[in-house]
């Protein structure tokens, strides 16, 4: 069995989670990490897969910052044919060891992807739709990727997917949704 190694199907494991589980009232612990947000929050939760007991280990966001994110990553790949330089200047950049020049270079790019990214939104060129991804291959439990069109991420709404989920009885909704980025005000 290729779960033998996979902690997340460990017996052991999955009752200290339910223990931790039964100690907050909660259907879910979150997973600790700066990422996590109003929009984004990682967690997990014991459920059930070919009968047997699992740990999910989850990422839910919103709709909104998975087109936002699409937008960025398609924006970022026209950065990288404009600017040949791109990847030596994002590389400089994060790991603090940038000049004037560079700095100069940055903004260039910046406004750049900033352009593209308000392009692509006008255009409707990046539609996103409810999904939960599922990777039983992970390196503990079963990981799922989860996108809701939610305005934020709550304890009542990680609550409900995990109820649904858990009784198969979670409907995602097919439509397809593009979003309008929030523009920052400019004083």
């Amino acid at each position: 069995m290729a779960h033998l190694k996979n902690k997340g199907f460990d017996p052991h494991v999955i009752a200290e989670l339910k223990q931790k589980l039964d100690s907050v009232n909660l259907h879910f612990v979150p997973v600790e990490e700066e990422d996590n947000s109003d929009e984004y929050f990682h967690f997990q939760f014991v459920g059930k897969s070919n009968g047997a007991e699992v740990i999910y280990d989850a990422a839910m966001y919103t709709l909104r910052l998975e087109h936002e994110s699409e937008l960025l990553e398609l924006a970022e790949e026209q950065a990288a044919l404009h600017f040949p330089n791109y990847e030596e200047l994002k590389s400089q950049i994060e790991s603090g060891n940038s000049d004037k020049a560079m700095e100069a270079l940055e903004e260039e790019v910046g406004l750049f992807i900033a352009d593209v990214m308000m392009e692509l939104q006008d255009e409707g060129s990046i539609k996103v739709q409810e999904h939960v991804d599922i990777d039983e291959e992970a390196s503990f439990g079963i990981s799922l990727d989860i996108g809701l069109n939610v305005e934020s991420i709550t304890p009542p709404i990680l609550q409900k997917f995990i109820q649904d989920f858990n009784t198969d009885s979670l409907v995602l909704d097919p439509t397809l949704y593009s979003f309008e980025i929030e523009k920052e005000d400019e004083d």
